[in-house]
């Protein structure tokens, strides 16, 4: 049969999980998402206050250590040094628009499509994804050939046993890994929302490239799971089909600033910097 006008189908084997969950941890500690998108909407360099006029459920003083982490992280830029100079998207976080998107199109079809904020979305999305070695789980369980057991997806993730079970504790209650059984022991599987992510973290890698580089001395010594994405026909499709989707993508950082829906109290509640990830 035919596939034309069929999405392409991601390989979650084949990307390197190291580089994925680098990437994830500088997309994905909370409010990252909604100052992005916020400053690309204002189309100008923001201050601090002026960013956190904008986000009126986040304190300013938070707004300011997550734009600080941003420019450590190299996601936005500052003209100089100056107590108090604004910020603007580097070219690195305006490149962050087909990732968002992909985020957001998986959470929609996969996650949940209760209304909600764009940036509101994302975050929550990219708050299942980001925490270190949920990648690399995933990835274990996506090349297992049929259900697997604790013990032995903590000794090919090359996790220690208190940690995998917190991984595996956590994607859970995210709705991305499941149980075969109620009972003790039983052997874990994906859900079909895990299944469905080759796309997002395709997006990831590709985006990272630019900061994941290494030197060859580096990269030969380095230990990877599954092969580069840059290499092979996995490698060609992903810059394919991120290429087309690149102008629907940008919409996302090129409108004028549009309202938000109410941000539940629940977000509201987790703003304070104390509750920041």
């Amino acid at each position: 049969m035919p596939t034309t006008g069929l999405p392409p189908t991601f390989s979650i084997a084949s990307i390197d999980a190291q580089r994925v969950e680098e990437a994830l941890a500088r997309i994905g500690p909370k409010w990252t998402t909604w100052t992005a998108m916020t400053l690309a909407q204002m189309n100008g360099p923001m201050r601090v206050r002026d960013v956190a006029a904008q986000l009126p459920f986040v304190s300013e003083q938070f707004i300011g250590k997550r734009l600080a982490t941003m420019h450590t992280d190299g996601l936005v830029i500052r003209e100089d040094d100056r107590r108090g100079a604004p910020y603007r998207l580097s070219a690195l976080g305006t490149s962050l628009a087909p990732v968002l998107r992909t985020v957001s199109d998986w959470s929609r079809t996969h996650v949940t499509q209760e209304p909600m904020a764009e940036a509101e979305r994302i975050e929550d999305a990219l708050r299942r994804l980001h925490l270190r070695h949920s990648t690399g789980v995933i990835q274990v369980l996506d090349s297992a050939e049929g259900p697997m057991r604790f013990v032995h997806i903590a000794e090919a993730a090359g996790l220690d046993n208190g940690l995998t079970r917190q991984r595996l504790v956590r994607l859970q209650a995210d709705g991305l890994v499941t149980r075969t059984g109620s009972r003790h022991g039983d052997p874990y599987v994906l859900t079909d929302a895990s299944q469905a992510l080759g796309a997002v973290y395709a997006s990831v890698e590709h985006w990272s490239q630019p900061f994941a580089l290494r030197s060859e001395a580096a990269a030969a010594t380095r230990t990877h799971v599954g092969i580069p994405l840059g290499a092979g026909a996995d490698g060609a499709r992903t810059a394919a089909a991120l290429r087309r989707s690149a102008a629907a993508s940008n919409l996302m950082f090129s409108h004028a600033a549009q309202p938000q829906p109410r941000v539940p109290a629940a977000v509201i509640a987790q703003s304070a910097p104390s509750r920041g990830r």
